[in-house]
This record gives structure tokens, C-alpha cells and sequence, in this order.
């Protein structure tokens, strides 16, 4: 009876760990203790540590609480498409009384945590991003328009500035230029993704760009991004954040995603596409690893 209890409570236990997408999650926080550590001149001291750690609980809490509601919002959407047809709401082994209440203690978990421990700005930022990613994007902006992860992309843009103002009190211009950066990323790494699970979307009638404008505009958009992206990328350096270490890094991952932008508009095929947005990741992720490596050595 004891082992049947135990299994069982591992199993609800993954089934709610599910809700919180915990990949997208460590990429967020990645992000923000990234804001954290280029916000403290040199190498920081046991109380901005102890401070960094207790900002990434906080802001894990509420961006997990933002997944799990996402899930609820989306379960009969999730539920046609391959990619997202295994999460527990759209399978129905959770409820969403259970889920509601899960995002709800996790949101006010994280929020009091931000509050009390951290500062009440970075707090309020942190909520406006839940509001903004779990009802203005999910809720409103996803399935009126096509640019929905265009306007929507801004709330996918603030862990660094939440990791900036959890450390400075403040959002200082370096890390709205961090903010610009995700920003701009973060259409051609979606569209990527659409492209070849473009049959996913159009049976979820979800207006995804290649569904309502077709795969060759959406292509072509994806390039134009690469480009202005290349340009956002050079901003640390030129602002004075970074050396020629990040500056290095940075024009080669940016002339990366420019070249695939271009072979995927020259040439289509669902293996480029999928290339492409394993591709982007990579480049978001060694970016932010050259900024920190570039924070350091200096």
C-alpha cells in the first residue's frame, strides 16, 4: 500500500513539474541571474549572492506559475497538437481547479518572496510579466493576431531586466538593451518552430504567421529579424557593457543565424527549420554566457 502511495505521489508530483515547462523556466532564469551578475560591478559579496539566489526562487516561482496557468488557457489547444498533446491539462490527469490553484500558490509564493526579500519593484515587475505572458499574450494577443509573438515577445524579454532591478533597485539602460535583445530574438526563434509545425497550428486555428501569411513571407520575416537582431547584439559592446571578448562571440552566433535565416528563405525544408531553431537557442544561451565570461575576465 505504502510503495502504491509513493508511486502515485511521484506521479502527480511530475504531472504538476510538467505544468511549469521547466525547460523554457531555466532558460528565464538563466536570463535574469544573468541581468543579476552585470549588475553588480566585480565579484559580488555572500550578502548579493545569498540576495541573486533568493531573487532566482522568486522569479522561478512566478514564471512557473505563468507556465502552469498558460496550460489551462491552452488545454484544448494543447491537446491537438502534437508537441503539447502529452501536458497533464490537455490529457486530462489534472483539473483546472488543481492547476489553478498550483499557478496561484506559486505566483503568491514567488511574490511574497520578491517583496519582502528582494525589493517591491522587482516584485511588481515580475507580476506585470505574469500578467503580461499569462493573460495579455496567451489570453488576447494569441489567438487574434499573427504578430502575437511579436507583442507578446516583450513579456518573454524581462528576466534580465527582473534580475537587473532585483540587484540594482533600478532598470538601468544596460539592461534594456539586454530587454531588446530577447525581443528581437524571439520572433524568428518562434516562427522557426512554426514553419515546421505549421499542420499543428492550422488544426489548433491558432493565426500563427505561416498559417495566415504562408511559409515564403514567414521565411522572409525570419531573416529581417536575423539582420536587426545582428545589430541589437553589437549594443553591449558599443554601450560600454562588454569587451571584444563578448563583442567575438557575438558577431560570429549573429552571422550564424543570418546564414540559416538565409538558406531557410533561399531553400525550405522542415529539417533547416528545425535546425534553425535548435540553432537560435544556441545562440540566445552562449550569448548570455559570453556576456557573463566577458564580466568576469575583465
Amino acid at each position: 500500500m505504502s510503495a502504491t502511495l509513493l508511486t502515485d505521489g511521484a506521479s502527480v508530483f511530475r504531472q504538476f513539474y510538467a505544468l511549469t515547462k521547466p525547460r523554457v523556466i531555466q532558460l528565464i532564469v538563466f536570463c535574469a541571474l544573468i541581468g543579476m551578475v552585470l549588475a553588480v560591478p566585480g565579484v559580488p559579496t555572500w550578502q548579493e549572492v545569498q540576495l541573486a539566489l533568493i531573487a532566482c526562487a522568486g522569479i522561478w516561482l512566478v514564471a512557473a506559475a505563468a507556465a502552469a496557468f498558460n496550460c489551462i488557457v491552452e488545454k484544448g489547444i494543447d491537446a491537438k497538437m502534437k508537441r503539447t498533446a502529452w501536458r497533464p491539462t490537455a490529457k486530462g490527469e489534472l483539473n483546472d481547479r488543481q492547476t489553478l490553484l498550483f499557478s496561484a500558490s506559486l505566483c503568491a509564493a514567488g511574490s511574497a518572496l520578491l517583496y519582502f526579500w528582494v525589493n517591491p519593484l522587482t516584485m511588481w515587475l515580475t507580476f506585470a510579466t505574469f500578467v503580461g505572458y499569462a493573460v495579455v499574450y496567451t489570453v488576447i494577443l494569441k489567438p487574434l493576431t499573427p504578430q502575437n509573438i511579436v507583442i507578446g515577445g516583450a513579456s518573454g524579454a524581462m528576466p534580465p531586466v527582473l534580475g537587473w532591478s532585483a540587484m540594482a533597485g533600478n532598470v538601468g539602460p544596460e539592461a534594456l538593451i539586454l530587454f531588446l535583445i530577447i525581443f528581437l530574438w524571439t520572433p524568428p526563434h518562434f516562427w522557426a518552430l512554426a514553419l515546421y509545425r505549421v499542420e499543428d497550428y492550422r488544426k489548433s486555428g491558432l493565426p500563427m504567421l505561416p498559417v495566415t501569411h504562408g511559409n515564403e513571407f514567414t521565411r522572409l520575416q525570419i531573416l529581417l529579424y536575423t539582420f536587426v537582431l545582428f545589430a541589437a547584439c553589437l549594443l553591449p559592446f558599443v554601450y560600454g557593457m562588454s569587451s571584444w571578448i563578448y563583442l567575438g562571440v557575438a558577431v560570429v552566433l549573429s552571422f550564424g543565424f543570418c546564414l540559416y535565416g538565409y538558406w531557410l528563405w533561399r531553400e525550405y525544408s522542415d529539417a533547416l527549420a528545425r535546425k534553425t531553431f535548435r540553432f537560435s537557442l544556441i545562440h540566445l544561451s552562449v550569448l548570455f554566457a559570453a556576456l557573463l565570461v566577458d564580466h568576469y575576465v575583465l
